[in-house]
């Protein structure tokens, strides 16, 4: 839609409804939690900046770096495309870190109650991707192939591998949603949910980077997006490990939250 010099794009409002989806359970879960609402709503500029940020970096650095090592005044110019979600992966742990620190919250209650908004953000960008035209699938002759006409005038039939993510994102929203509930909610134990958000998600990454078209690096059999999974996958599962033999020696404590509301 065009409105004077401005133009609304479905990618704009996907992007912008995702953001709000995802500020929506973040608040949810710390009101949850005991927390204040100023506090929760006070997150929501320093997650965007990381969000935008952080994925424009690791795009930069890691998929075109000779181009912008070149021009780097074209990182500035992020409207051109060329973001990358492991770099949003990563300032978003960051700026949780920090924001956690600095209001006295535990870094790992924060970051737990953060990964119900992150797996939705990872199935609500990826749609935006497809209906976008970009980050397509490899070739292929199944039933669901889709051509990209904005992409390459849809001479090839390919994996809707943005769907795939999107439906990943959504799995592991549901697969977290579970886990609270499973965990006794305010009781789960301290850590639990960001190493099964890691662990999943990454994991699932992993795989749907076998059909994107996107990102391959010549010359070797797996992907840049896959070689920058490992590393969270790892850790996630580090992480999961530490908190459930936490949770069993300690008799699953509560969730460390100020008030700790069922």
């Amino acid at each position: 839609i065009e409105v004077g010099p401005f133009q609304v794009r479905y990618y704009g409002l996907v992007f912008a409804a995702t953001l709000l989806a995802g500020f929506f359970l973040w608040r949810g879960q710390m009101l949850r939690g005991g927390h204040s609402r100023k506090l929760a709503d006070g997150f929501l500029l320093w997650g965007v900046v990381a969000v935008v940020v952080g994925a424009r970096l690791a795009h930069c650095l890691f998929y075109e770096p000779g181009r912008y090592l070149a021009d780097p005044l074209a990182i500035l110019r992020f409207w051109e495309g060329g973001l990358a979600s492991h770099g949003a992966t990563v300032a978003l742990v960051i700026a949780l870190a920090w924001y956690a620190r600095r209001h006295r919250v535990p870094v790992l209650e924060a970051m737990d109650r953060f990964t119900f908004s992150a797996a939705a953000g990872a199935a609500g960008i990826r749609l935006g991707n497809f209906l976008n035209s970009e980050i397509v699938g490899r070739a292929t002759d199944l039933p669901w192939a889709v051509r990209f006409v904005h992409y390459d005038q849809g001479v090839v039939a390919r994996h809707p591998s943005q769907l795939y993510e999107f439906a990943l994102g959504l799995a592991v929203l549901g697969v977290l949603v579970l886990a609270d509930r499973l965990a006794g909610r305010e009781r789960r134990p301290v850590g639990l949910l960001t190493g099964l958000f890691f662990v999943v998600y990454f994991a699932g990454r992993f795989g749907v980077e076998f059909f994107k078209e996107y990102q391959a690096l010549e010359g070797s059999f797996l992907t840049m997006g896959q070689y920058l999974s490992i590393v969270p996958l790892l850790a996630g599962a580090a992480l999961l490990a530490w908190s459930l033999v936490r949770a069993r020696a300690k008799g699953a404590p509560r969730n460390e939250s100020r008030r700790g509301a069922a």
